[in-house]
C-alpha cells in the first residue's frame, strides 16, 4: 500500500485538513486540528509535526494567494520578509530539541489569552489602517522572524503572534494583518519542513492528500474572509486563541 494509513483514516485526515484550512486562513489554529487527527490516525509526534508541516504549507500558500489576487498583500514587495522568515523557522526547528521549550509552553497559555482578551475588547479594531508604531518593512524583518523562529521551535499561537505585531506594531487593519500573516506562516512552513526532514520523516502521500484539501479549505476561508473582513476574522481569532490557550493548560496539567 502506497499511502502510510489505511483509506479510511486518510479520509478522515483529508476531512481534518480541510477544516483545518478554512480556520486556519481566516484566524490560524489550524493546527489544533490536523495535529491530534494525525496522532491518533498512528503516527508518532515527531512524524505528526512534520507531516502538519507538510500539510500546512499548502494551506498557508492557498490562503495568502487568494488574499494577495484580492489586493491584500503584495508578494513581490515582501520577498525579504518571506526569506527572513524562512531561515528563521529553519533555525527554530533544527534547536528544537535542545531548548527548555516546557518553559516556553507553560507561559503560552497565558499569553494566548491575553491575545483574545485584547482582540475581544480593544475597541477600533477594523480594517482600516492605522498610525504604525514602527515601519511595516522594519516589523518584517526584525520581530516577524522572531515570531518564525517560535514557530519552527514549537508552533502553536504564531498566528495570533503574528496578527497581534502586525495591528499594533506595524499598524495594519485586521484583514490586512491576516493577509500578511498567512504570507509568514506559508514561509515558515516550507522552512520548518526542511528542518524537519533532516531529522525526521513525514507520511508525504498522506501529508499531500492533507494538502490538497487544505488548499480547498483556505481558498474558501480566504475569500470570505476578504468579503466580511474584521466582522468574522475578530471572533474567530479570539475563539481559537481560547481554544488553543486551554489545550496547552490541559497538556501541561497532564
Amino acid at each position: 500500500m502506497l499511502l502510510e494509513v489505511a483509506p479510511d483514516l486518510v479520509a478522515l485526515l483529508v476531512l481534518a485538513g480541510f477544516v483545518a484550512g478554512f480556520v486556519d486562513s481566516i484566524a490560524g489554529g489550524g493546527g489544533l486540528i490536523t495535529v491530534p487527527a494525525l496522532l491518533l490516525a498512528g503516527a508518532d509526534p515527531v512524524t505528526a509535526l512534520a507531516t502538519n508541516k507538510l500539510q500546512g504549507l499548502f494551506g498557508a500558500g492557498a490562503a495568502a494567494f487568494s488574499y494577495a489576487r484580492a489586493g491584500q498583500v503584495d508578494l513581490r514587495s515582501q520577498r525579504a520578509g518571506v526569506i527572513a522568515a524562512f531561515a528563521a523557522a529553519i533555525c527554530g526547528s533544527l534547536l528544537a530539541s535542545s531548548l527548555p521549550t516546557d518553559v516556553i509552553r507553560i507561559g503560552l497559555p497565558v499569553v494566548l489569552i491575553g491575545i483574545a482578551v485584547f482582540f475581544a475588547v480593544k475597541p477600533g479594531l477594523d480594517d482600516h489602517d492605522r498610525a504604525a508604531r514602527m515601519r511595516p518593512a522594519t516589523f518584517m524583518l526584525t520581530v516577524a522572524p522572531l515570531i518564525t523562529f517560535y514557530d519552527g521551535l514549537i508552533g502553536p499561537g504564531t498566528g495570533s503572534f503574528l496578527m497581534l505585531g502586525f495591528v499594533t506594531l506595524a499598524g495594519f487593519g485586521v484583514l490586512r494583518a491576516t493577509a500578511h500573516s498567512k504570507l509568514l506562516n506559508f514561509a515558515s512552513n516550507v522552512g520548518s519542513l526542511v528542518a524537519f526532514a533532516v531529522v525526521a520523516a513525514p507520511w508525504w502521500l498522506t501529508g499531500l492528500a492533507m494538502g490538497a484539501a487544505q488548499v480547498a479549505g483556505a481558498a474558501l476561508g480566504a475569500r470570505l474572509a476578504v468579503r466580511v473582513g474584521a466582522r468574522l476574522i475578530k471572533p474567530l481569532l479570539v475563539v481559537t486563541s481560547g481554544v488553543l490557550a486551554l489545550r496547552l493548560l490541559w497538556d501541561v496539567w497532564a
